[in-house]
This record gives C-alpha cells, sequence and structure tokens, in this order.
C-alpha cells in the first residue's frame, strides 16, 4: 500500500509547484486543509510564499495549528517546512509586527540587516546561491555539498539551538535548511531548484 502525502492548503500560494514537483518524482501528493486527510497521512508538506502574520492566520483560521501539533509533534509523522513553510515552525517572526509561530523551534524569524556589514545588499534576496551543507541530512542524500538551490526571502531563522544542516551566504552566514528529529526546512525552494531539488524531494518520499 503507498503512503499518502499531503500539500497542506492554508491559502498561501505556491501549491501546485509543489505538488508537481512530487509528480515529476512519480508520486502523488494530495493538496489539502482537511483535517482527517492530514491526521491519516503518513507525510506532511508545508509550503507557502507571502508574509509570516497571513501564513500563522491562514492555519489559525482553519484549525490547523491543532491538527498540526498532533500529526508532527505528537505523532512524529516526517514534515517538509518550505520557505515561508520552514520559517512558521519558529517561537516567532518580527516581520512587520511581532507574531507568534507554531513553536517548534527555538528560534526567531528576522530581517536580513547589512547595517553592521556596511554593505547594500538587496532585499528581497532573490535568485541561485549556494549551500554549504552543515551536518548529515537525508535529504542531501546524492545532492553535492555547495550545490545552487532558488531562494526568494527576506526573512531568516535566527536559531538558538544547533540544528543547521545548510547555510548560505548574502552579506552574511544564514541558516539555508534545517533539521530537528522529523522536522525539515528549507529556506530556499526545492520545486524551482531543478535536478537537485527534486532530489531533495525525492529523497523526502523516500524517507
Amino acid at each position: 500500500m503507498s503512503e499518502s502525502i499531503v500539500i497542506i492548503d492554508y491559502n498561501i500560494g505556491n501549491l501546485r509547484s509543489v505538488q508537481k514537483s512530487f509528480e515529476i518524482n512519480d508520486c502523488d501528493a494530495i493538496i489539502t486543509n482537511d483535517h482527517k486527510t492530514i491526521l491519516k497521512a503518513d507525510k506532511i508538506i508545508l509550503p507557502g510564499v507571502g508574509s509570516f502574520r497571513d501564513g500563522m492566520n491562514g492555519l489559525l483560521n482553519l484549525g490547523l495549528v491543532e491538527v498540526l501539533n498532533e500529526a508532527v509533534i505528537y505523532n512524529k509523522k516526517p514534515f517538509l517546512g518550505i520557505c515561508l513553510g520552514m520559517q512558521l515552525m519558529a517561537n516567532r517572526s518580527y516581520e512587520n509586527t511581532e507574531t507568534k509561530g507554531l513553536g517548534w523551534l527555538d528560534s526567531d524569524i528576522v530581517r536580513f540587516d547589512f547595517t553592521s556589514i556596511n554593505k547594500d545588499f538587496k532585499i528581497p534576496h532573490v535568485g541561485w546561491n549556494s549551500v554549504k551543507f552543515e551536518a548529515d541530512c537525508l535529504l542531501y542524500k546524492g545532492v553535492p555539498d555547495e550545490s545552487d538551490f532558488y531562494f526568494v526571502h527576506s526573512y531568516y531563522h535566527d536559531l538558538h539551538e544547533d540544528i543547521v544542516t545548510g547555510s548560505s551566504n548574502y552579506g552574511y552566514q544564514f541558516a539555508s535548511s534545517l533539521q530537528k528529529k522529523n522536522l525539515f526546512g528549507f529556506q530556499f525552494h526545492p520545486e524551482k531548484s531543478q535536478e537537485y531539488g527534486l532530489k531533495i524531494i525525492k529523497n523526502f518520499i523516500a524517507l
């Protein structure tokens, strides 16, 4: 019997492109916000582009915070957070106003700030950037160290725990991927990162 994989629909865009990356890997991932379907799923993906506050409001309004806590934290199902989905795992974000996150990771989401290094980098950080592996991660199996991936973001994790699996440099080093037990997060977009991004998706399917 094949596994059930769900992509959480919480009224934040980019869902179809994530679903397509699973289809390319011969896997049917269901886009849904149905509580029962999510709780029955074997693996869960939370993608997303947009603001942290809108993302949390989407989850709260659909009653998905409790569902995700049960499925991911208590039942330990593999979870993949992409871009905003990775950020929502944090304690809080300082985007616009302070907003409480899912609280799964001991981290804050902060904006790029280049004043201390006296450099003028454009925000948001958009385009291809390399990822240096900092720790073993099953989802990087078969992916060369310092491969390039596609980023679109203005904020990143300021982590207070040692869970970084990959880092990138944009004026200074920031965490571009992480893993904590069954939680996996990527600040970049694997679904938009061609061969090696699709390899990450394939590795998640194979967990």
